[in-house]
């Protein structure tokens, strides 16, 4: 391993935690979105996609991370053949107390959950054109869902494409940066 690669910033004074986690999209057969109303800390009382940080300690993987949230959050066994790495989202001091690294994976294929509450908060459907009016963090309303929205498959395509993007959340307001781009598989 370079040295380079190998050098531990939690030493330096101010450094930030780097978290990673992984965000699932679930869509039903109406092509509605499964979101959490989260109860807890992060985005507490805000709607997001059901997801959560990858188990470091076991080497668990991005994939195996969010077929773990969904069958925890959801109550589905998903299999990883049907996870699609739609986006890869870094965001630098998110709420000024971390980094996080953030796995994006659309699940191919309808699934069904009930909403109800889980101990996480509340499962709800959305329809799409729903989202600008639902309690969303804010870069999910600015970045992500517009990001989401412009990966996803044309009419008879059969995958989502992929974004990259890191956002910078260190100064006043939030600033973005779309690292790469790939449109829909046709």
């Amino acid at each position: 391993m370079p040295e380079h690669a190998a050098h531990d910033d939690s030493s330096i004074s101010g450094a930030l935690p780097y978290r990673l986690a992984c965000l699932c999209d679930l869509r039903d057969k109406d092509g509605k979105l499964l979101l959490l109303r989260r109860s807890k800390a992060p985005n507490k009382g805000l709607c997001s996609p059901i997801g959560g940080k990858l188990d470091v300690a076991t080497g668990e993987s991005p994939a195996q991370c969010a077929q773990r949230e969904i069958m925890e959050e959801a109550g589905i066994h998903v299999p990883i053949d049907r996870l699609h790495l739609m986006g890869l989202i870094s965001e630098c001091s998110f709420e000024g107390s971390g980094h996080w690294l953030l796995f994006y994976y659309r699940v191919l294929g309808v699934v069904e959950v009930a909403s109800g509450e889980m101990n996480e908060g509340v499962l709800e459907w959305f329809e799409p054109e729903e989202l600008e009016g639902l309690p969303v963090p804010d870069t999910d309303r600015q970045i992500i869902w517009p990001l989401v929205q412009k990966h996803e498959p044309t009419i008879g395509g059969e995958l989502p494409g992929f974004f990259a993007v890191h956002i910078d959340c260190t100064g006043e307001g939030i600033t973005w940066t779309v690292e790469q781009s790939e449109h829909a598989i046709e």
